[in-house]
């Protein structure tokens, strides 16, 4: 029995009994050997990668908990979640630092140098597992690739702070002053020589590539990109990047 869950814009997601199925790509061997570093790691609060299924479908251990959804419910946004996935990320991005990708591994997203770590990429509400209002897991490793810490932290702060314009529809505008404190909290939390204003410069070049792939990606087809572009997203991060532009945060 498949259970379609919740998410999975960009690809159609199924539980089956205790396992989580997929489509796999080019990708999923480097996925699911970076997967199989975390655990040995000892970092348990990410997927187990469990091969592939008869389909040809990624098999992953199912985490337990809820991802965050848009509207994001109060707790995401407090300064205790905040802090958390500050020491969440940091956790991962240190058990990824002596990873030894296999030969010819293949990444989705494009690496960035300097390669510090295995960025996530999308260290985001919808791809943290909740239990609760705590804080219990993260997914969706399929776009992880070489990169700086600084590079996953700016869209985790985008998405958590939020570095977001007074306009954006999807999470209320707390105000610079409050949004500079934050960032401060965020990065202080996550406790590494990168400032906020570091975090916020890479926030804009993050933003910018991520129109730039949306706007690629539809005009060669891609039904999912075209959706998001339809929707108006690279409006909103353009104006989003605008706001980050014409302020400071240092």
């Amino acid at each position: 029995m498949e259970e379609v869950l919740s998410g999975g814009n960009m690809t159609s997601v199924v539980k089956v009994r205790d396992t989580v199925r997929r489509a796999s790509g080019p990708w999923t061997p480097a996925v699911h050997a970076l997967l199989g570093h975390l655990r040995r790691r000892g970092f348990d609060r990410a997927p187990e990668a469990l091969g592939v299924d008869e389909r040809g479908r990624e098999n992953i251990s199912l985490l337990p908990g809820s991802v965050a959804t848009y509207p994001l419910p109060e707790h995401v946004l407090s300064d205790r979640t905040l802090v958390a996935v500050a020491e969440l990320l940091r956790e991962y991005h240190d058990a990824t630092a002596d990873f030894v990708p296999p030969t010819g591994a293949h990444w989705q997203w494009p690496s960035h140098e300097p390669v510090e770590v295995l960025c996530h990429n999308d260290f985001a509400p919808y791809n943290l597992m909740f239990e609760g209002d705590r804080l219990t897991g993260v997914i969706d490793f399929d776009t992880a690739s070489p990169g700086p810490r600084v590079w996953d932290l700016a869209y985790t702060a985008y998405r958590f702070v939020p570095l977001t314009d007074p306009a954006n529809p999807d999470v209320p505008y707390p105000g610079i002053a409050e949004q500079r404190r934050r960032l401060e909290l965020f990065v202080r939390s996550y406790g590494f020589a990168i400032t906020p204003a570091d975090v916020v410069e890479v926030a804009i070049r993050r933003l910018r590539e991520l129109v730039d792939f949306i706007v690629t990606q539809a005009r060669n087809g891609d039904e999912a990109q075209q959706k998001v572009l339809d929707r108006g997203d690279t409006l909103i991060y353009e104006r989003d990047i605008a706001y980050l532009e014409a302020n400071t945060w240092s």
